[in-house]
């Protein structure tokens, strides 16, 4: 019989002895007050109910002392050391390895402890160990689980079969970790954005930098952090991951210090940081900061990268758009490092990314214009299941059926085509999964990209030559730049077939002029492209509603809630398949409302396939939120971006997108100065 049977069997002997006694007094009180039996006239009561009352107590006394002595032997039979169960010996070296046993019974229930937990002063017997430690019901065979007692840190293992629990004390394996991770190398770069723009010529006199610069060393100094530059525009910085997180929780508040710096200022200074850890590699770590900080620079700059080796990516800040830099001498360098590219390449393959729209084709047409102006043999990848109802008929409508055949090829026709020194130009997109020909990319040995997305982790892997420019409206603006301030001469010549939809892929992506994201650049970019010969009415024609579309927009429209002041979301019926380009287009008229700063539609765009299309007015970061949605693939720009999910219906993507709005809409308001 256990220990805690037989305790349960004298508390149950006692307690019938007790009731059997009160039940005798109280028959005893009855009988006297009514006179039962003529009990009062029986001579000598009193003294026959002391005599009573006496042997009771003796009674009690014996049974008390009797249950004293049977508890003390069954302690005396179950508290057994661990010593009689495993040996002397291999005892000391549980002792040495500070390992505690604990036995349970099949409902939970201590019933005996190792030495460690007396000694200790941890008495848990005759309680139920899930109720004294409930995290213990994650252990079993399998897995380890970590708790804590008394300020120390155990592991605990549980075998089911013998009803033991294993507990190691781990107090200071786990301070010595605890202590390496706090101080294990973090190195970073933090990069001043726009310096050439704010200080000119007169670095060392320029009060905006001075202030720039005295906001880093003051944050790093209140961070334990090392600084060095290494430019004039760059530092190298050194701390422990305590104090990366530490900064992690104030949310890099470096980069407001630096907003408020340039409130006045008509070139507002920004930073780019990035920072790396969790690689005992010093040089792996530097590699790692590179990266991080070109992440950040590449996705329009303001904004924190956090590396840590092997996890994805973190990022903070990112609350100002992009700004345009009109540095055309960078441009004419760009141009001439591409186009070298292209001459020295024996073809060109130019492809976009699923779902092509007017955007990705006109940027692939144009690097064929290229191409063609340096006799280069060059085939745009063209899939027409894969590409948006409107593209498809502005190719058939601005080429023959001969002419297609000889300027486009599909995704498998470009496979073999590919050579040894074929150079593959990829537009408008720069995540491998979403481009039209993935295979492509892992054959081709030399890749260029040309982009106007913020950079997302996802990334090509190891291009000859890439051109991210976020702060551009569309690659169409890209391509008409490299064409126009190019060295070649003679000069590019773009067909006039071709600059007509790459003037509709600027019509696009623009929303006809009314994005945030327009500028004078691409301005100036619809401008070579008609002295090229772009036709305005034919450009909007390729981007016309037809009755059936229009009425669709304004049914979904229809569904507009607005879950926070100045954010609207639209969703489509969970039956309908929806093209991309409409839903853009609804996200696009929902923005023109008047107080609406951000908008979100949702809809079905193929079997399993669900996409919310986000758009903003410039105050709310669209990227970061569509990147929080954590679909399987979220980004674009500051201002207009997007996020597809897979098996996905539209209340569950609807459920996610509120989420988090919630979370994360106050990270994404703009900083306005």
């Amino acid at each position: 019989m256990s220990m805690n049977k037989q305790l349960r069997s004298l508390r149950l002997l006692t307690f019938i002895i007790a009731i059997i006694e009160i039940a005798v007094l109280t028959l005893f009180l009855v009988a006297y007050f009514y006179n039962f039996f003529n009990l009062r006239e029986v001579p000598h009561l009193l003294l026959y109910v002391f005599v009573i009352l006496a042997v009771i107590i003796v009674f009690n006394l014996l049974v008390l002392l009797i249950a004293i002595i049977q508890f003390n032997k069954i302690r005396r039979v179950n508290d057994l050391t661990a010593a009689d169960l495993i040996g002397a010996d291999i005892q000391e070296a549980y002792n040495f390895g500070m390992i505690g046993l604990v036995v349970t019974s099949e409902s939970g229930l201590v019933l005996w402890t190792s030495e460690l937990f007396k000694d200790r002063q941890i008495d848990i017997i005759d309680n139920n160990i899930l109720e004294w430690q409930p995290a213990l019901r994650d252990a079993n065979g399998e897995s380890v689980v970590r708790i804590e007692v008394n300020s120390r840190n155990y592991e605990v293992k549980f075998i089911a079969e013998a009803g033991l629990y294993i507990f190691k004390d781990i107090t200071e394996f786990y301070s010595l970790d605890k202590y390496s991770k706090d101080h294990a190398l973090v190195i970073g770069i933090i990069m001043i954005d726009n310096y050439s723009d704010i200080s000119g010529v007169a670095d060392d006199f320029n009060d905006v930098i001075s202030k720039v610069r005295n906001a880093i060393f003051e944050y790093a100094k209140e961070y334990h952090v090392l600084l060095r530059r290494y430019r004039n525009d760059a530092y190298f910085a050194i701390c422990d991951y305590q104090a990366l997180e530490s900064m992690q929780e104030d949310k890099f508040s470096l980069l407001e210090k630096v907003h408020k710096i340039g409130e006045k200022e008509e070139t507002p200074p920004t930073l780019s940081i990035g920072f790396a850890h969790e690689f005992p590699d010093a040089n792996k770590l530097n590699e790692m900061a590179t990266s991080a900080i070109d992440i950040a620079m590449s996705r329009g700059g303001d904004q924190v990268v956090v590396s840590k080796y092997g996890e994805e990516l973190v990022f903070y800040g990112g609350k100002t758009e992009a700004v345009e830099a009109r540095n055309k001498v960078k441009v004419r360098v760009l141009a001439d490092s591409i186009f070298s590219l292209i001459k020295n390449a024996k073809n060109i393959i130019v492809m976009g990314h699923t779902e092509t729209d007017m955007d990705a084709i006109g940027a692939c047409l144009g690097i064929a214009a290229i191409s063609k102006h340096f006799e280069k043999d060059c085939w745009v990848v063209y899939e027409p299941k894969l590409t948006e109802r409107k593209t498809r008929g502005a190719m058939t409508s601005a080429f023959t059926r001969d002419e297609l055949n000889k300027l486009t090829v599909t995704p498998n026709e470009a496979l073999e085509k590919l050579k040894a020194n074929t150079l593959l130009v990829v537009v408008d997109v720069h995540r491998p999964s979403m481009t039209l020909a993935p295979k492509l990319l892992e054959k081709a040995s030399k890749v260029l990209v040309i982009d106007h997305h913020r950079r997302a982790e996802e990334f090509i892997e190891n291009p000859i030559f890439s051109y991210i420019e976020p702060s551009a409206s569309s690659s169409c603006e890209l391509i008409a730049e490299l064409v126009r301030y190019s060295g070649a001469n003679p000069r590019v010549v773009i067909p006039s077939s071709y600059a007509t939809i790459m003037l509709s892929g600027i019509f696009l992506d623009t929303n006809f002029f009314k994005a945030k994201s327009c500028g004078i650049r691409t301005f100036e970019a619809s401008m070579i492209l008609k002295e090229y010969g772009a036709d305005n009415s034919t450009a909007d024609d390729y981007l016309k509603d037809e009755f059936e579309e229009y009425s669709l927009i304004t049914h979904i429209i229809s569904t507009m809630k607005t879950p926070y002041y100045g954010i609207v979301y639209c969703k489509a019926d969970e039956d309908d398949l929806i093209e991309q380009a409409t839903i853009a287009k609804v996200a696009n008229q929902c923005l023109q409302m008047k107080g609406v700063n951000a908008c979100f539609v949702i809809g079905n765009i193929g079997e399993k396939k669900t996409k919310i299309s986000c758009r903003s007015d410039g105050t709310i970061n669209v990227q970061l939120l569509a990147e929080k949605m954590k679909g399987d693939g979220g980004g674009g720009h500051f201002t207009s971006s997007a996020v597809i999910f897979t098996n996905y219906s539209i209340d569950r993507a609807e459920t996610r997108l509120l989420d988090v709005l919630s979370e994360y809409l106050n990270d994404a308001r703009k900083v306005t100065n």
